[in-house]
């Protein structure tokens, strides 16, 4: 050590004597004042210790070292000096130029004992050496690099121990003033006692982040740690949590400026990493947002770091959009966190634009990253950050395109389905029409794909471009009819929902053509999708009935069917007398369909749900109630009554008993096909007239929708 008699191997504490001794010393060989503090009591005078003063003396030039330059002994006012006491040498110093050399070596044995006194010392030295040194580091701390380790190492020792108030302020002083020339040590001394948390390093991250010269030093290296290190390795882990204390304190957060959306996307690519990654033991694998008090998991810490960084940031409604829509939970799943990405994306959109063009200029490198989570994260926050259109305008549409379409001949299908998210956002805004010849193939290729994701997005994509002016109802409409039908009848309930509701969206924007009697590839679309839709009523699905309910409503307005009532009727309380008044209207109208109808329902006789294959068997029956026997063939009539009498034997009572009904009804009209011709003036009259079969009774059904009612907490009506 530069200057120093004083190895490190020396053993045993360093008392306050010695080490303010050794801080007189050098005050007196800067020509500084050395008695007591003129506003401090007078005490006894202390004996120096006779290492420090050797040691004074060795460090004291020649032309110094005079009689009347004695080093005076340290009094108990002595502890009272500030950083202002300590002064540069004036320039008429005669030992200026070696000046440097002596102090480097007093400061350097300064910080060695620092370090030994604040480990072993007890509550005396550990004040008096933070306040020598606090004052010492201010005025030489740039030259102490290789004791910032042990200084750091000395404070985490024995800042629990200081009272509050001045000796703890002191010592707190003494990490701030290091930080400030050593930013990058003081980081690395502190990281490792950041995990597993401990208090004293969560106090000496806090005092940090209050003093406003040095956070924004300390937060840029806890960044490049955080970045430097794989997300579940201790040194990413220790900087998530100090980033989270740090951040916690008020006014912190504007030290982040120039690199905020940087750290915002380098602690959710964190939560990314974490959910990929595997559980430590000690963090539970389900973590409750709603919790109080410190998280006790990693991915919970990363979570209560990024609301801090919204919340200072000003966006609190970012952060209660989340809560609201479970973003957060889905930020920490394995499955989920694209979700709570493009959640988050959204959010910002609306309550935090001005951080949007920051975000999407450094999300542009990280979309080509080798880096899975990296990249996947990075594309969720693109195709999220295309609902904004200034945000989409800094580059050009045609390259967003072209990067979009690239995206969906990835092999991966979570590539795939964030392209066609951002596909429908880009159909959102307006004027992008112009691409449908672009978008359509893309999107209707889509519907044959087997992840539901990828359907779901295609589905929602289309639906929006519809809602633009001037889409191609048409168009779609041809193109949609034979992969629509399909969809409605998917085993996944988002499919159906979806499909359902994009079908309702597609009438009512071609609800003018279809009321002049155009639309053609609409109309058949409808008439084609009609059983499904009165059948999905009963949907186990809640999402699939209340927009096969939509969808029909719409379809009641397009075409003036006049069944408004009766169809909300069927919906809510399954009706038998409403659903008789639907299909006596649709027999009428569309006399033509009545076998397609009959052959549809029949279809769902076989459904697995219950409530489905009730409600086919109870439309058969006033389907075949309200035909015209010279409408139905007899092969279909002998189909639909074999079927009928295998229900007869099901295992549901409600089932059974409606096929024994509309059995008798299949009967009946079958009997009346083949009767003796009449006259044809009496035929004329039958056609136009009921039938005299009787009206097929049907009980109550036990499969009614249940209210949402009881999500809120609400009372049923009763």
């Amino acid at each position: 050590m530069a200057g120093g008699v004083w190895g490190r191997g020396r053993d045993g504490p360093v008392g306050s004597l010695t080490l303010t001794a050794l801080a007189e010393g050098i005050r007196a060989n800067q020509g500084q004042p050395v008695g007591p503090s003129s506003t401090g009591p007078q005490a006894e005078p202390l004996e120096v210790v006779p290492e420090a003063e050797t040691y004074i003396q060795t460090l004291t030039p020649a032309s110094e070292a005079q009689p009347g330059n004695e080093v005076q002994p340290p009094t108990a006012g002595s502890e009272n000096y500030s950083p202002q006491d300590v002064q540069e040498p004036g320039p008429d110093r005669p030992y200026q130029a070696s000046q440097y050399s002596w102090e480097e070596g007093a400061l350097a044995d300064l910080a060695l004992y620092t370090a030994a006194c604040l480990e072993e010392a007890g509550y005396a030295g550990t004040q008096a050496t933070a306040l020598t040194l606090s004052s010492a580091l201010e005025a030489q701390g740039q030259r102490l690099e290789d004791q910032v380790h042990s200084l750091v190492r000395g404070l985490l020792a024995q800042v629990p121990s200081l009272a509050e108030g001045r000796p703890r302020r002191a010592a707190l002083r003494v990490l701030s003033a290091l930080a400030l020339e050593h930013a990058q040590d003081v980081v690395c001394a502190l990281l490792p006692s950041s995990l597993p948390p401990d208090r004293a390093a969560a106090e000496l991250w806090r005092s940090l982040s209050r003093n406003q010269r040095v956070n924004g030093q300390v937060l840029v290296q806890l960044l490049w740690a955080l970045k430097g290190a794989a997300g579940p390795e201790p040194g990413a882990l220790a900087a998530t949590r100090a980033l989270g204390e740090m951040l916690a304190v008020s006014g912190c957060v504007g030290a982040t400026r120039g690199f905020y959306p940087h750290l915002l996307l380098a602690l959710v690519t964190q939560l990314h990493e974490l959910a990929q990654g595997v559980h430590s033991p000690e963090s539970p694998k389900v973590w409750e947002p709603s919790h109080r008090g410190p998280p006790h998991s990693h991915a919970s810490c990363t979570v209560e770091a990024l609301k801090a960084l919204l919340t200072g940031d000003g966006g609190r409604m970012v952060v209660t959009c989340m809560e609201q829509a479970g973003g957060w939970r889905r930020l920490v799943g394995a499955h989920t966190h694209l979700e709570g990405v493009l959640l988050l994306a959204s959010a910002m959109v609306a309550h935090a634009d001005h951080h949007l063009r920051g975000l999407f200029a450094d999300l542009l490198p990280r979309l080509r990253s080798t880096n899975e989570p990296h990249r996947l994260t990075a594309m969720a926050f693109f195709t999220g950050l295309l609902q904004s259109r200034p945000t989409a305008r800094l580059l050009r549409e045609d390259v967003i395109l072209e990067r979009l379409r690239t995206w969906q001949c990835d092999p991966e299908p979570t590539v795939r389905w964030l392209g066609l998210l951002g596909l429908g956002h880009l159909a959102m805004n307006r004027g992008k029409i112009r691409h449908v010849n672009t978008l359509l193939p893309v999107l209707l290729r889509a519907l044959g794909e087997g992840d539901a994701r990828l359907v779901g997005a295609a589905l929602g994509a289309l639906r929006r471009l519809l809602l633009q002016p001037g889409a191609p109802v048409r168009l779609l409409s041809s193109e949609l009819r034979p992969r629509l039908p399909p969809l409605l009848d998917d085993a996944r309930d988002s499919v159906r929902a979806s499909a359902v509701g994009l079908l309702g969206t597609l009438v009512r924007r071609g609800q003018r053509g279809l009321r002049l009697g155009l639309r053609g590839p609409l109309r058949k679309l409808v008439l084609q999708s009609l059983v499904p839709l009165l059948l999905r009523l009963h949907d186990s699905s809640q999402d699939a009935a209340e927009s096969s309910e939509w969808t029909l409503a719409r379809c009641d307005q397009a075409l003036r069917w006049g069944l408004l009532e009766e169809m909300v009727t069927v919906a809510h309380y399954d009706s038998p007398e409403a659903l008789s008044r639907v299909c006596h209207r649709l027999v009428q109208r569309y006399p033509s369909h009545v076998k397609h109808f009959l052959s549809q329902t029949q279809g769902y006789l076989r459904s697995p749900q219950d409530p489905l294959r009730r409600a086919a068997t109870v439309l058969i029956g006033f389907l075949v109630y309200h035909a015209s026997p010279s409408g139905v063939s007899q092969d279909l009539l002998d189909s639909l009554f074999q079927d009928l009498g295998q229900l007869q034997g099901d295992s549901e009572s409600a089932v059974s008993a409606a096929a024994h009904v509309s059995a008798q009804q299949v009967a009946l009209l079958a009997r009346a096909q083949v009767r003796p011709h009449r006259p044809s003036l009496l035929r004329f009259i039958r056609h136009h007239s009921y039938p005299a079969r009787p009206h097929p009774l049907y009980d109550d059904s036990p499969f009614l929708r249940r209210s949402r009612a009881s999500q809120w907490n609400c009372p049923e009506p009763r």
